[in-house]
């Protein structure tokens, strides 16, 4: 069964994706960027506070599919500048703590230049 989520709390994409999918007992988080719950603009900044801020709404999607951080099994992580890897990887190491995920990281070039990160999750969370 797949299961379309979008969270309560989390602003409804303005594009056409969904902020969530579970299937089976996966689920699929859509690439976030920083985007502040409240008002539902980005909040940009630099590399550390854009990553506080992706992980934190990947934490409130995950938490609206009934699953948590220490559930996520792969991220994908892109950066628009190989330099900004440090500062990323270092909210990233606190945040996930010991439940450490696989994960990748590459640098790309976003249609919208103001944006330095995005991270897309896959967690691993059986139906209770």
């Amino acid at each position: 069964m797949i299961e379309r989520i979008t969270p309560p709390g989390i602003p409804v994409p303005t594009f056409p994706y969904s902020p969530a999918v579970r299937a089976g007992d996966f689920i699929y988080v859509s690439g976030q960027v920083a985007v502040d719950l409240v008002t539902n603009k980005l909040s940009l900044g630099d590399i550390r506070h854009e990553t506080k801020v992706i992980l934190d709404n990947i934490k409130r999607i995950l938490e609206g599919c009934g699953a948590t951080k220490a559930d996520v099994v792969k991220c994908n992580v892109y950066l628009t500048e190989a330099t900004d890897f440090a500062g990323m990887n270092e909210v990233y190491a606190q945040f996930f703590g010991n439940d450490k995920p696989a994960r990748t990281t590459v640098v790309v070039k976003f249609a919208n230049t103001e944006i330095c990160c995005e991270i897309d999750c896959i967690a691993y969370s059986p139906k209770r």
